[in-house]
């Protein structure tokens, strides 16, 4: 399984360990991923994601799974993503 959060990409970065001598060591900055399920009000499903707390954070902030999809772009969404905002954006337009 990759270290990367369904939904904002965000993924492992790599970078330097910097003693007090400034002796630099390689060492990776792994994200804060966990596995949350996420409610879908539109599709009336819960829905099981592997998600960064910072990404939570928006999704929450932004009014919850559904509406965070409908506002994000799909060029910045993960595979996972966009699949479920093409689901939701569907069932929007036949409730209509």
């Amino acid at each position: 399984m990759s270290r990367r959060c369904a939904l904002t990409e965000k993924g492992v970065q790599s970078g330097h360990k910097v003693s007090h001598s400034n002796h630099k060591t390689k060492r990776k900055f792994l994200p804060n991923l966990h596995n949350v399920t996420l409610i879908s009000d539109v599709l009336g499903r819960s829905v099981r994601l592997r998600v960064s707390a910072a990404g939570l954070r928006t999704v929450e902030h932004n009014g919850g799974l559904d509406a965070w999809l409908i506002k994000a772009s799909a060029t910045e969404l993960s595979t996972t993503a966009v699949r479920l905002k093409r689901e939701i954006e569907k069932k929007m337009t036949t409730a209509h």
